[in-house]
């Protein structure tokens, strides 16, 4: 049950402070849309770290389906307790954003209209969620005391270096959806991300298969 609610209130924590910070840093910068991406990666890449250190051993801070899949595949997860993980992770994140509504005031149930489509934004939803997988593989492998620290170094760049700003999450991608705020995307969208973040998970998974 400790790794459960592990997953659960820690992507909560991780979609509020995604959330909220997008939230501030667009109310602060007056509009300018790169003071406010600014202050949500930094402040997403800090948030990160500190739930993976904290968490980590309790349930390994997966926060995204498509991680925990991962460490099914690895055999460190039985499929039944990757599915719990999975309830866990959506339902969480989804209330980490009405938790941000109400902090700041706003309307909690809301869906957003931020368009974010096309093949561009797909493929760099795809390589997104790649590269967060092979850190976290490498990582696990070759620098486990270090992973929190890459993990959050990976999204900060992330949001810079690629058009999607690296969601990289299904779990994200879907409640983003509840929110018509800095960081929200069109219902409408985010199957096209999920999409890319399935394929990339399916394709990561073959070069397991092939490695071991």
């Amino acid at each position: 049950m400790k790794s459960y609610l592990s997953e659960f209130f820690g992507t909560a924590l991780l979609l509020a402070i995604v959330a909220g910070s997008g939230i501030m840093g667009e109310t602060l910068g007056g509009g300018n849309a790169a003071v406010a991406l600014l202050g949500n990666s930094i402040a997403t890449g800090a948030g990160l770290y500190v739930l993976i250190t904290l968490l980590g051993p309790i349930s390994g801070a997966h926060f995204n389906p498509v991680v925990s899949v991962m460490f099914w595949k690895l055999g460190h997860l039985h499929l039944k307790k990757m599915l719990g993980y999975w309830a866990c992770q959506f339902s969480g994140a989804i209330l980490g954003i009405w938790l941000t509504h109400y902090m700041f005031g706003l309307t909690i149930l809301q869906e957003s209209t931020k368009s974010r489509s096309g093949p561009g934004i797909w493929f760099s939803e795809f390589i997104s969620t790649i590269i967060l997988l092979s850190v976290i593989r490498l990582g696990d492998q070759e620098a486990k005391d270090h992973v929190p620290m890459l993990v959050a170094l990976t999204v900060t760049a992330g949001y810079w270096f690629t058009s999607s700003t690296f969601f990289a999450n299904p779990a994200v991608a879907f409640a983003r959806s509840f929110t018509n705020t800095f960081v929200g995307i069109a219902p409408s969208d985010v199957l096209g991300f999920v999409i890319a973040e399935v394929v990339a998970v399916l394709v990561m998974m073959a070069l397991l298969r092939r490695q071991a």
